[in-house]
């Protein structure tokens, strides 16, 4: 990364720690391999590396989740404390999260802010060595940017809650033990009032899993079914009727989970990564071209805007400020511009982007990086909504008129 802030020496400090920490526990010729470039060397290391194994170790030793308090197995830490463990995991080509981004990322902040003791004691320490693997269940086939909607019903039935309903797009689903559920408790309430959250045991009876088939071919995300599932009132977080106050800080914190992070499964598994400008750069036939290489130029200079943006908000929050509106603005400009990016791969491609022999793994992985670009613009908050809260909360423009507000729930007409 060449926007880099000079650490202080405080800083530098942390950073030498979290460096001897890595040497130690990474297998043997990691380091070495890296620095001299050795590529061959660096694939015989990672070939002995556990990730299941290295998120119990980083887990235990708090680096996972620098600043979840030191009780429940953070460091207690500053916000640059952070982002120094995010930019040394990246630069040596180690998981930032492994498979549980969404319970360290998500599940623990919201269990911290908003649990109970016994809640915390029971599921913070498994979540930060991944022993228990979390997922999200929030969007739903009629709830998605307007997740307050949600129709999952919630019913108390002496010292449980029954569960009916449907969520959809749900990641690591069929993997989890546990997801973080908002469903309806009161459908006499205003849509934003009568939700409740819970702790949902995912493979207990009355849960279903099923993958969904994207367009590339691959399944990473899911639709799960709730009939009749069975929850003990001890798994409820918060009172009821909270659901969309702690749903909220659920999301706030998958923004900064999520913020910058690669979708690639080297992201979260770890191993050898190429530079995504030069894959990008070499994937595109006909470089010679003048325009061709216009296009090229205008992508590069689009893309340092993007490093610029990231580079304000790593300052901000290295000082402890808040970081203002880059998080939304980065977000949204990063999917679009892979987006373009993408597309104009395919473009320049010609009939090649359509066809290719079978042994041709670059226009393949061109077609796929296409395909999966669509979801860019959905995945943690859609583009559309995105925009929404940026004119509304950083310009200043007037909210639309909601047709349903303090309206019950079920009064509102639903397809």
């Amino acid at each position: 990364m060449r926007w880099r802030i000079e650490d202080t020496p405080e800083q530098a400090e942390f950073r030498q720690q979290f460096l001897s920490w890595v040497k130690a526990n990474v297998p043997d010729g990691w380091i070495e391999a890296l620095e001299k470039g050795d590529e061959t060397a660096f694939e015989a290391a990672w070939s002995h590396f556990d990730v299941m194994d290295w998120n119990r170790t980083i887990g235990a030793a708090g680096y996972a989740a620098p600043l979840w308090p030191k009780e429940y197995g953070g460091l207690s830490g500053k916000v640059w404390m952070q982002n120094v463990v995010r930019e040394e995991l990246a630069r040596l080509r180690l998981p930032l999260f492994g498979i549980n981004i969404l319970g360290i990322g998500l599940a623990g902040p919201t269990l911290i802010e908003h649990a109970s003791d016994a809640q915390k004691e029971r599921y913070l320490s498994k979540i930060l060595t991944s022993e228990e693997v979390w997922c999200q269940l929030f969007s739903e086939p009629g709830a998605g940017s307007d997740l307050a909607s949600l129709a999952t019903r919630a019913e108390k039935d002496g010292d449980e809650w029954v569960i009916k309903g449907q969520k959809v797009w749900t990641s690591i689903a069929e993997w989890a033990q546990f997801g973080m559920l908002v469903a309806r408790t009161d459908p006499s309430l205003p849509k934003h009032e009568g939700l409740t959250y819970f702790i949902c045991p995912m493979k207990a009876e009355g849960v279903e899993v099923r993958p969904l088939r994207q367009i590339t071919g691959a399944s990473e995300f899911n639709e799960v079914y709730f009939d009749g599932l069975r929850i003990p009132d001890a798994n409820r977080v918060g009172e009821v009727g909270q659901g969309w106050e702690i749903a909220r800080t659920t999301l706030m914190n998958e923004r900064v989970a999520l913020s910058g992070l690669s979708t690639s499964p080297e992201a979260f598994m770890g191993g050898a990564r190429k530079d995504p400008w030069k894959m990008f750069v070499h994937s595109i036939p006909h470089r010679d071209d003048r325009l061709v290489r216009q296009s090229v130029a205008r992508f590069h200079v689009e893309r340092e805007v993007k490093e610029m943006t990231a580079f304000r908000a790593a300052a901000a929050r290295r000082v402890g400020a808040s970081p203002g509106a880059e998080g939304g603005v980065g977000k949204v400009f990063n999917a679009e511009l892979n987006q373009r990016q993408t597309s104009f791969a395919m473009n320049a491609a010609g009939p090649g982007a359509i066809a290719w022999l079978p042994d041709d793994k670059g226009a393949e992985a061109r077609a796929r990086a296409f395909l999966r670009a669509r979801g860019y613009s959905i995945e943690g908050g859609t583009t559309e909504i995105l925009k929404n809260q940026l004119a509304e909360r950083i310009l200043g423009l007037p909210r639309d008129p909601a047709a349903d507000k303090g309206v019950p729930w079920k009064d509102i007409k639903r397809s």
